[in-house]
């Protein structure tokens, strides 16, 4: 299991647009997946074994973001000719089994993945009303083995402070996962070996 982290997207910048299919069929696009007091983009995947450890926080969160206000959206952008159980078929049992309610969508061309600079799985990115950065990296300090409990704690501080005015400290830590399983040839190219 190779432990991947994210880029850390410099703060400010401005969510890269997108216009996706979910697995209800129907095309999302950053505008239909934003929120009123902002928008939580997550890349996730069915195999990972981060992923599989925080996924039902994930189920959680967005439930209890979204009625807050914080609209939220996962991607898949991994290659499911190398890794099938990612595939569109694949998320809609994944979907329904943890309860998803926010749009969870697929990144065929991985050009999303792409413009929004993720790296791993789960890799996750808060953006203001305005659509700007305000926070991306870790969910918490939970991994797989290490014993600390999955809680949320960093980004439901993160999405805390958004949502009540506070700062939120510049100082954040970057996701781990596993890497985004990227099609032969369009690796970006701080990836490629």
């Amino acid at each position: 299991m190779v432990r991947t982290p994210s880029t850390m997207l410099p703060l400010g910048t401005p969510a890269p647009d997108f216009s996706l299919p979910g697995v209800d069929g129907r095309m999302v696009s950053l505008a239909d997946a934003a929120g009123p007091q902002g928008t939580l983009v997550m890349f996730i995947c069915n195999h990972c074994p981060f992923v599989k450890h925080v996924a039902d926080e994930l189920s959680v969160l967005g439930r209890e973001s979204m009625a807050r206000g914080i609209g939220v959206v996962a991607i898949s952008s991994n290659d499911v000719s190398t890794h099938p159980a990612d595939s569109p078929e694949q998320m809609v049992h994944e979907a329904e089994e943890r309860g998803y309610v926010f749009p969870y969508l697929y990144d065929e061309t991985q050009a999303v993945a792409h413009a929004y600079h993720a790296a791993c799985t789960p890799d996750f990115f808060l953006f203001d009303a305005d659509r700007k950065l305000v926070y991306r990296g870790q969910l918490d300090a939970s991994r797989p083995g290490n014993e600390v409990p999955v809680t949320g704690a960093d980004l439901r501080a993160a999405i805390d402070a958004l949502l009540n005015g506070r700062p939120i400290p510049a100082e954040q830590r970057p996701s781990l996962g596993c890497n985004i399983k990227w099609k032969p040839g369009n690796e970006p190219a701080s990836f490629a070996s």
